[in-house]
């Protein structure tokens, strides 16, 4: 059923329409009051400017959470104006597992905490989940929105990767291991000991702090290092590719409208 302010409200907290005033006006304001949160959380980890002006902050931190808070209840309230959430009950609980209201209920959380009896040592040490309010910015981005569509449409290929790094890692550890554990007993002490190694091998970081003195160990590692510079260029071409892919079907897609409710197809 349709009910206009539920609809209305839904639109406005909804990334702006072209030509919706109003919606653009709260997405630039609530950009504006994100970006300016990002910066409290950073001014506020410099102790001598927390000292100067912790009071100021503290109090816009509480403006911040008062926002945020009626924000994501006024989101909840007005998600069964999505056809996606339709159900007035089961579409709303639909809605709260997003990854996006996630994320505002990441934003608003840690300022609750004190109230439900949480040590304030533990609270203090969520405070830094506030820097959650950043991802709010992807809802207004579209380059974070086509990051995200990115990734989603390659989610195959990339966990594949993953699956593959996982298993050159436990290889490489357990070569490194039986190579250089009699060598150097402390630094490859076991075999996730020799993890750290690996990772920073395959990875090209190459910190040194761990190295192979064997002649044994350095052929594993010279090939370890070839084979880690190989598979990073696995990922990099899936999302490049996904990108070109993403990029040439919002360019179809421009300019095209829905034929039912007349609005622009994204």
């Amino acid at each position: 059923m349709s009910h206009p302010i539920r609809d209305r409200l839904w639109a406005i907290l909804d990334v702006a329409r072209p030509g919706d005033r109003l919606s653009r006006g709260f997405d630039i304001g609530l950009l504006a009051l994100i970006v300016l949160n990002i910066l409290a959380v950073i001014v506020d980890s410099v102790a001598s400017i927390n000292r100067r002006i912790g009071p100021a902050l503290n109090a816009f931190e509480w403006f911040s959470v008062a926002v945020f808070s009626a924000e994501y209840l006024l989101r909840v309230w007005s998600a069964p104006a999505d056809p996606r959430f339709a159900r007035p009950i089961w579409g709303r609980l639909r809605f709260m597992v997003t990854p996006m209201a996630l994320i505002d209920l990441m934003a608003v959380l840690p300022a609750y905490l004190p109230m439900l009896g949480f040590d304030l040592r533990f609270v203090r040490a969520l405070r830094l989940l506030r820097i959650f309010r950043a991802a709010k910015l992807a809802r207004y981005i579209s380059a974070l929105r086509l990051f995200g569509d990115v990734i989603r449409a390659k989610r195959e290929e990339l966990v594949l990767t993953t699956c593959v790094f996982a298993l050159m890692l436990l290889i490489t550890s357990c070569l490194m291991y039986f190579a250089e554990h009699e060598a150097q007993p402390e630094a490859f002490s076991s075999i996730p000991a020799a993890m750290w190694w690996s990772v920073v091998t395959l990875t090209t970081v190459g910190y040194g702090d761990v190295h192979p003195v064997t002649s044994l160990g350095r052929l594993l590692a010279s090939l370890s290092a070839i084979l880690g510079i190989g598979f990073f260029a696995l990922p990099t071409a899936i999302l490049g590719s996904g990108f070109i892919e993403e990029v040439e079907k919002r360019k179809e897609l421009r300019g095209r409208t829905c034929p039912h409710c007349g609005r622009e197809l994204s």
